[in-house]
């Protein structure tokens, strides 16, 4: 499923976000939760939502067999081609099994994604103990997890090997501005970014959202907001 802005013509190249579900989940159920269409309409940019086979991406902790970093690197390809999307602004979001899904893709499509956007998900499982599990691309990443959540200790654990991997220095970056969620910001060696937030009270979900499974419509931010715009600051890196 592809949603195009109004106005959308094939002759401007356009940014494309590729929008991955949890688990059990398809791209229908993600798209009515986190309202990334409207933020498309208002910015002009292309929002992809594949469905995994049997509800779920084999990312890095589960779920599955099936080869999805060619499938989303194919995907991803095909809409280059067919529908103008500028290679150097092409950015991969999720949550949960969709946020893993994008962390995996984020070092084995190393040069196809120029930042990824996680929620309710992190870098963790069996793939990432291997020292050498690490871009060799530069791959802007932000993050927005709850402190409350089941897996909190597991995205921070990852967090910690990613900077260190990527020989990340902490940077001062602007506060939240609000009292339950706080903000920290990297910037890594091969010059990308790390921005991680941290809700406070939330659990397993995604920030803002109106409605869904997932949805948490009083957390104090909104995680559709804060990916788009760090999307828009960061293309691709060369390196």
């Amino acid at each position: 499923m592809l949603h195009a802005p109004p106005g959308y013509r094939a002759d401007k190249p356009v940014p494309l976000v590729v929008a991955l579900h949890f688990y059990p989940g398809s791209g229908t159920a993600l798209r009515d939760m986190i309202a990334m269409d409207a933020k498309a309409d208002e910015h002009g940019f292309l929002v992809a939502y594949p469905d995994g086979v049997g509800g779920g991406f084999n990312a890095l902790v589960c779920c599955g067999a099936e080869d999805d970093v060619a499938f989303l690197r194919e995907l991803t390809q095909r809409l280059i081609t067919d529908w103008r999307v500028d290679p150097g602004r092409v950015y991969a979001t999720g949550i949960s099994n969709g946020a893993d899904m994008s962390f995996r893709l984020a070092v084995e499509s190393s040069g196809v994604f120029a930042a990824i956007g996680a929620v309710s998900g992190g870098f963790g499982g069996p793939r990432v103990e291997a020292a050498s599990y690490a871009p060799t691309k530069p791959v802007s990443v932000v993050t927005v997890i709850g402190a409350k959540d089941q897996y909190y200790d597991i995205f921070q654990a990852g967090l910690k090997k990613w900077r260190e991997r990527l020989r990340c220095e902490p940077v001062r970056t602007p506060p939240s501005g609000k009292k339950t969620v706080q903000r920290s910001g990297a910037r890594c060696a091969d010059g990308s970014d790390v921005d991680v937030y941290v809700v406070t009270d939330m659990g397993h979900s995604w920030p803002g959202a109106k409605q869904g499974q997932l949805a948490r419509p009083d957390a104090p931010i909104v995680a559709t907001d804060i990916l788009w715009d760090f999307f828009a600051a960061h293309p691709r890196l060369s390196g």
